[in-house]
């Protein structure tokens, strides 16, 4: 009746029980999801990003998690799905920064100087006052901001390339820079990189993966090394997840990476022990010095 109403005089619509079935479900699961986030249910886990040449760890990027009390700890892909198109993910993009930034400031204090990088999804990038609440943190926790990093889909930043470098010019301005995640999975060119003043790629994992057994995926991880060195970026690889991927990066002049290999997300809690104790393979310390 009401959708009849709205689509003017004279209107026939006709009721559809599976339908309405399905939008009370997704109401239902988005009004859970805001309970997790307003009853503290979510975690923020990290996962190290480390130089496998110098053999040092350079930060970590913050991953969420949800503590569900029935089904125990989630990934984001089993819930952020349902958020991505509604305006719950903005609220629970913020509380990402935020936690992020008391983590930096706790770490800080305790005389660990690491770059925290959080995901930024294209809705909360595209609100009019994301930069103003950046600022805000600033106040709240000097000297700080200059340890976040944003990283931003590549789909994303494609959406409204004017609008999305505009944006990473106003944070780095505050200090914070922004990095290209999952680069190479969507269709951008020379041009919108040239555009984007972000400092850091991210190779997708599903090409670092399988470097070491699809001659097509290497070449293209490659490329992309190649592509980022003459734009003058940083290149991280990601899905790392043995000994053999690092060398295979490091002959390749990758330095950066991050995956299961290195380590997997981790409580905050763990990341002080963890990094006093890290050791790179001793093959990765050879090849570094061969490929130089």
């Amino acid at each position: 009746m009401y959708r009849s109403k709205l689509g003017g005089k004279n209107m026939l619509s006709i009721f559809d029980a599976e339908e309405d079935r399905s939008s009370r479900s997704r109401h239902d699961r988005l009004a859970r999801m805001r309970q997790a986030l307003d009853g503290g249910e979510l975690r923020l886990f990290y996962q190290p990003k480390v130089d496998m040449r110098q053999g040092r760890v350079t930060g970590m990027e913050a991953l969420l998690r949800w503590q569900h009390p029935e089904r125990g700890l989630l990934g984001p892909l089993d819930f952020l799905p349902l958020v991505d198109n509604d305006d719950l993910i903005i609220d629970i993009g913020d509380w990402v920064i935020h936690t992020a930034m008391q983590q930096i400031a706790l770490w800080n204090a305790a005389g660990l100087d690491l770059q925290v990088s959080v995901n930024v999804a294209a809705r909360q990038l595209q609100r009019a006052d994301f930069t103003d609440k950046l600022r805000g943190l600033q106040a709240a926790y000097p000297h700080c901001l200059q340890h976040l990093e944003l990283e931003i889909l590549e789909t994303t930043a494609l959406e409204d390339i004017v609008k999305t470098a505009r944006v990473i010019e106003e944070c780095l301005a505050l200090g914070v820079g922004s990095s290209l995640d999952d680069f190479g999975t969507g269709y951008s060119s020379l041009t919108y990189l040239r555009r984007l003043p972000v400092k850091t790629l991210k190779i997708d994992q599903s090409f670092v993966r399988e470097i070491l057994n699809d001659p097509s995926n290497l070449l293209i991880v490659q490329g992309v090394i190649g592509l980022a060195h003459a734009f003058q970026l940083q290149v991280i690889a990601e899905g790392v997840e043995t000994e053999e991927h690092g060398r295979q990066l490091l002959q390749l002049k990758c330095d950066h990476a991050q995956g299961y290999g290195i380590a997997r997300p981790m409580p905050a809690a763990q990341v002080p022990d963890w990094i006093h104790q890290w050791r790179p393979p001793l093959s990765w310390n050879i090849d570094a010095q061969l490929s130089v």
